[in-house]
């Protein structure tokens, strides 16, 4: 006779616990962090890039590298997913595995990832894509040029450290030219006793923005007044 109440209360027993799980399954769940929440290192940007990047024809070809500047740099063939951070000696070179020290200073990541790759196919790889990034810029001084002749402010320049500094802007941190300037034959004369004429005017006004010459430290600007003022 107690059997049916056992099994009476078991089964009251198994609703009510059913009840309570199916209460509990229906609560709100907790919240999971989204990966973008994470935080990067600092210098997480260019390493990034570099490691989503597997062609050369996209690596920046405008800022060219000096002294203690940092580059993250990988080989895509070697596929471990890896990219090291190396760092530019304050003799201008690089050390890069495999290679040793290449000359770096003055160089775009674009012509420095393109002399790596040269150098690695000659012995190491029969195929090397390799890509860089700059990482860091160095807050070290870059250097002086100097600015004289028909410009409205003569004297020296520092050599910015986050872009690349042509001949157009160092004229046009000097004020810009003098009212009879001759603007066809800007002069740069370097240390090494080189020396280039600047066409400014084919340049700055007719937009030929590939002709400006890159400056290098010491180098000197020289703008020449017209023989004929008019």
């Amino acid at each position: 006779m107690k059997r049916p109440f056992i099994l009476c209360s078991l089964a009251a027993l198994f609703l009510l616990q059913g009840q309570g799980a199916w209460a509990q399954d229906n609560s709100p769940l907790p919240s999971i962090p989204r990966a973008s929440a994470v935080e990067q290192p600092a210098d997480g940007t260019a390493s990034s890039t570099v490691m989503r990047t597997n062609s050369m024809a996209v690596l920046d070809d405008k800022k060219r590298l000096g002294t203690d500047d940092f580059v993250s740099f990988r080989v895509v063939e070697d596929r471990d997913n890896v990219s090291q951070r190396l760092r530019v000696n304050d003799n201008g070179e690089l050390e890069v595995p495999y290679v040793g020290l290449v000359p770096a200073q003055g160089k775009t990541c674009k012509e420095l990832a393109f002399n790596i790759k040269s150098a690695l196919e000659k012995e190491y790889y029969y195929h090397a894509t390799v890509i860089l990034a700059v990482d860091k810029v160095s807050e070290k001084s870059r250097g002086k040029i100097y600015v004289y002749g028909a410009v409205k402010s003569q004297g020296p320049q520092e050599i910015p450290t986050d872009e690349t500094y042509t001949v157009s802007k160092a004229i046009i941190r000097a004020g810009g030219f003098g009212d009879f300037a001759d603007k066809r034959k800007v002069k740069v004369t370097r240390k090494d006793g080189q020396d280039l004429v600047v066409d400014l005017k084919r340049i700055i006004e007719q937009g030929h923005a590939e002709d400006d010459v890159v400056l290098r430290p010491d180098d000197q600007i020289y703008v020449p007044q017209r023989l004929v003022n008019f």
